[in-house]
This record gives structure tokens, C-alpha cells and sequence, in this order.
């Protein structure tokens, strides 16, 4: 068998001739355009091996894995963005990697060190450094992925794992205000579950309500509490957040709700410009009420993907709305500072953003 630099050497030249084809097309949207180059690395015999820069493709996957027949995955959300710097820069990779080994553990999958998550990270940034997005907004969407490879049909986790790192030059989510529908039946996910972990089971699960809000004509479902379906949690993709008398609020954390990135991001900058931010209970009706009486002026979903988008409207799936007095007012000041800071037009006083070139200064990073 070859060694890892015959490997690459053979890879190379594949490599080097689909980033040479590639072109940037001029309308991105949001991860519908993949990025011809990928990171892959395998598990077995108990450890992980090292991996390879690839010309994107599919990949070979028994139908009987652990991966489609019990949902043995995760994945994260991240971007790489090269609008005011020299190379491309990460945006807190530390709180994206923190997780992905979490999501691993919970779905029984080994994790994945620092230094290979760093390597995958750098090196597909720099690949594709030449087709980097560079307008306000846009980036390098980056998903590292795990999941099972063994056949079997018996219920046991896999002893054979795939890492990928895909990629997909992106612009935001959504570019415009949204409505949702709040979703007074179905569960997301449940304490105990997986809904604090990124795994596509919680999507999957989220699918039917999102087509039932579209057929009704809003965007996106706004979930409750699986108990008692009293209190707000998040959005199908997104986490929720909303202006009540002139104090920003989102859902706490409760086992069943993701712990965003963004939404982590947007509390600190809050706090450290005088606002007054926090997490706690949102009760649904409450925040209706506040709606109608004013004292909840705004509204706002934030998510990697999508950023900070605005929420133009509540609504009802019996056809009851609550417009929103105020749309895109301190959610509009929030993302410009976070995305000063992502792109490199501010102060980073935070110790957020952190360059992709040296894989080695990035793994440490990723342990703070």
C-alpha cells in the first residue's frame, strides 16, 4: 500500500485541476453551490487516520450503514470569510468544534481530535482561497461531518467512521424578513433527546411543519416546549430572539434547544454595547400579548446560516397573525457588529476571529 505522500501526490493533480476549473458563479444563494474540493479522513481499528484534500464527488455508502439506517451523524455549521483580511478567517471554529465532539459522544462516535479538525478546516479554506465571496454577507459555508460506514441491522453503533469537511461559497440564509408559524402539535425534539446536539435526526423531524407553514405562507416553523408546548424554543434552523420593552430576550437553554453560535455571538455583543441581554423563559402567549400591546417591538431568528434576519410576522396556523411594530431595528445594529467583526471591518475585543493558514496555531485555538 502507498504512504500518505504517494497518496497525495497521486491526489494532487486531481486536486489541482478541479479548483483550476472551478468558477464562482455570480448568484451563490445559500449552500446549493458546492465548492470542488473536499476534506475526507477515515476511523478504523480504533483510530483515526490521516486525511486527504479531494475533487468534490459522492462517496461510496453501504445502504445497510449505521448512517442511514439509524441516523448514526452529525454535523456543524461554519463559515470562513475573506472580505477585509489576506486569508481566509474563522469565526469562533473553538465553539463549533466544542460542539461537534459533544454531538459525537451523544450519537456514539468517536471524536475527532484538534489537530485533524484543523487541518480539514485550513485546508480546504486555503484551497479555496482564489474562490472565496467577498461581498458583505458572503462566505465560505463550511459542514464538517461525521457518520457511521459498518452494515448492520443489529441496533450498535459503527466501528467505521467517516469525517468530511464540504464547502459551499454562500451568501446568507434569507435575505429578506420572514414569517412564522408557531407549531402547537408536532416536537422537534425532547429533553433527553438529541435537540441540543447537531444532528440531522432534529431537521429531519422538522420537515413536515416547515412544508405545512409554507402551504399557509410563512417560512419557517417556531417550535415550543415538547412538555407542556407553553414556551418558545427556536426556529427549524435558527434560534429566536425578541425586543421586549427595549431588552433582547431569547429561550434559555433547556436540553432541547441548540446552543448557537450566533446566538452566543449576538448576547455578548448586546452586553458589551449597554444592552440589556439575556436568556430566559418566553412564554408563546405572553409574547403574543406583548405583540399587541407594543411592549414587543421586535423580533429576529439568528443562525450561521442565516445570520440575523428580521421577523416581519407571527402567526397562527388558524390564520391569526401578529404583525411585528418595529422589523429589522436593533436586529440590523447587531448583525452590521457581528459581521464588522466576522469580516474584519472592527476590533475583534472578543477574541473571535483567527486566521485559517496555520493549521497548527488553529488546533490550539480550537482547545480554548
Amino acid at each position: 500500500m502507498c504512504g500518505r505522500e504517494d497518496r497525495i501526490a497521486e491526489l494532487q493533480p486531481e486536486v489541482s485541476q478541479a479548483l483550476a476549473d472551478y468558477r464562482l458563479p455570480e448568484t451563490l444563494g445559500f449552500g446549493v453551490e458546492m465548492a470542488p474540493v473536499m476534506y475526507r479522513s477515515e476511523y478504523y481499528d480504533g483510530e483515526w487516520k490521516s486525511g486527504d484534500l479531494l475533487p468534490f464527488a459522492d462517496v461510496s455508502v453501504n445502504p445497510a450503514s449505521t448512517a442511514l439506517q439509524f441516523g448514526q451523524q452529525c454535523f456543524e455549521g461554519m463559515k470562513a470569510y475573506q472580505v477585509e483580511s489576506d486569508h481566509p478567517m474563522l469565526f469562533r471554529p473553538n465553539l463549533n468544534f466544542r460542539r461537534f465532539q459533544k454531538s459525537a459522544r451523544r450519537l456514539c462516535m468517536p471524536e475527532v481530535p484538534s489537530a485533524l479538525f484543523a487541518e480539514a478546516l485550513s485546508s480546504i479554506a486555503n484551497a479555496m482561497q482564489p474562490h472565496m465571496p467577498g461581498g458583505p454577507g458572503q462566505s465560505l459555508y463550511l459542514r464538517p461531518t461525521l457518520f457511521g460506514l459498518d452494515p448492520q441491522f443489529a441496533v450498535k453503533s459503527s466501528e467505521r467512521f467517516a469525517f468530511l469537511v464540504l464547502a459551499s461559497p454562500s451568501d446568507a440564509y434569507y435575505a429578506d424578513p420572514i414569517r412564522v408559524m408557531v407549531e402547537r402539535d408536532d416536537c422537534r425534539a425532547a429533553v433527553g433527546g438529541t435537540g441540543a446536539e447537531k444532528v440531522g435526526g432534529n431537521y429531519g423531524a422538522s420537515l413536515l411543519a416547515t412544508e405545512r407553514c409554507i402551504q399557509k405562507g410563512f417560512h419557517q416553523s417556531l417550535w415550543l416546549d415538547p412538555k407542556r408546548r407553553c414556551n418558545i424554543e427556536e426556529l427549524s434552523a435558527m434560534n429566536f430572539m425578541a425586543v421586549v420593552d427595549g431588552a433582547l430576550r431569547t429561550p434559555e437553554l433547556s436540553g432541547s434547544i441548540l446552543d448557537g453560535v450566533t446566538r452566543d455571538s449576538l448576547l455578548e455583543i448586546a452586553r458589551h454595547s449597554g444592552i440589556d441581554a439575556k436568556d430566559t423563559d418566553i412564554p408563546i402567549d405572553e409574547i403574543l400579548q406583548a405583540i399587541e400591546s407594543g411592549r414587543c417591538s421586535e423580533a429576529f431568528a439568528c443562525g450561521t446560516g442565516a445570520i440575523v434576519c428580521p421577523i416581519s410576522a407571527i402567526g397562527e396556523s388558524n390564520g391569526k397573525e401578529y404583525p411585528l411594530p418595529e422589523v429589522n431595528q436593533m436586529a440590523s445594529t447587531l448583525r452590521r457588529a457581528l459581521l464588522d467583526i466576522q469580516e474584519c471591518r472592527a476590533p475583534d475585543p472578543f477574541d473571535w476571529v483567527i486566521d485559517s493558514q496555520n493549521s497548527q496555531v488553529l488546533a490550539e485555538y480550537l482547545e480554548k
